[in-house]
């Protein structure tokens, strides 16, 4: 497939991805590094838009949509490489005689890939998004000075500033990726014609299989990538231990229900704009003489 053909078909479902579900990843984010300010989805939902209006629930925006295009285009460009992987390390003579198993396995490899330019751009997307709450408790009072922008990352923490998290970040797309392509391959084969509606269900079911199955980790995650800016080192398990330790299990979840409600329309958009995407770039190649 065609580097420029991948990459649009990654735009095309990243916007719809992140057009579709952005308010409710900016909801998560903030009751993930703050659990303690809100009571429920609903409750920070409606005080976001009171406090910061309606730009405040897609804040911000441009980060996340860098994210989950260079992501996605990574991610399907990848996947062809780790399926001739997985398709040597079977000893099979073709991709084509990859059972289901196998090509979701081929598709949580090439996470491995996708997580090295997701990470950066999410660091940004969830500094931006609980940066009000940060100013509000007062965490750090030089964050938004000098911590927010991929500018001011740069000269303040150095390149590898935008990389804080790249552990956990693994840690939650690798097997998380499983689940996705899995909840995806699963849902389809109940579907006897493939479609714009079994695409969308299919795709939604991936997105929800993903967070059910590794929210907690995306939770110290996001902890890991907002808090760093108050001088917070400690690593992943370190992180976790600490919040186990002061809020117990539950605060892990914090945030969980906007997510999974985000997760069923933006991955079913995601799916069905890449395939449409894919089917009108074929048919404008096969017309090209």
């Amino acid at each position: 497939m065609l580097n420029a053909e991948v990459y649009l078909q990654a735009k095309g479902g990243g916007v719809a991805c992140v057009v579709s579900g952005q308010p409710f990843d900016t909801v998560k984010v903030k009751m993930q590094t703050f659990p303690t300010m809100y009571q429920g989805f609903l409750y920070c939902s409606v005080w976001t838009y009171w406090q910061e209006g309606l730009p405040g629930l897609y804040q911000d925006t441009t980060p996340a949509l860098l994210a989950n295009v260079a992501e996605n285009a990574v991610l399907f460009a990848c996947y062809g490489f780790c399926q001739q992987l997985v398709r040597q390390l079977f000893g099979l003579s073709s991709v084509l005689e990859l059972s289901d198993l196998q090509s979701v396995l081929a598709g949580s490899f090439s996470s491995v890939f996708s997580s090295m330019v997701l990470c950066p751009a999410e660091l940004v997307k969830c500094r931006m998004q609980a940066l009000h709450e940060i100013k509000v408790t007062g965490r750090t009072a030089l964050a938004h000075h000098r911590c927010v922008s991929a500018k001011n990352i740069f000269q303040s923490e150095g390149l590898l500033g935008f990389f804080q998290s790249l552990t956990s970040t693994w840690l939650r797309e690798v097997p998380g990726y499983f689940f996705f392509f899995g909840g995806y391959e699963v849902s389809r084969s109940f579907f006897t014609q493939v479609g714009s509606l079994p695409l969308t269900v299919s795709g939604g079911m991936g997105g929800a299989c993903f967070w059910l199955a590794v929210y907690p980790i995306d939770s110290v995650k996001s902890r890991i990538q907002v808090l760093s800016m108050a001088g917070w080192q400690d690593g992943f398990l370190l992180f976790l231990l600490h919040i186990l330790r002061t809020e117990g299990f539950m605060a892990l979840y914090c945030g969980l229900v906007p997510t999974v409600i985000r997760a069923l329309p933006s991955n079913g958009a995601l799916f069905l704009a890449y395939e449409m995407t894919r089917k009108k770039l074929t048919s404008l190649l096969d017309r090209t003489p």
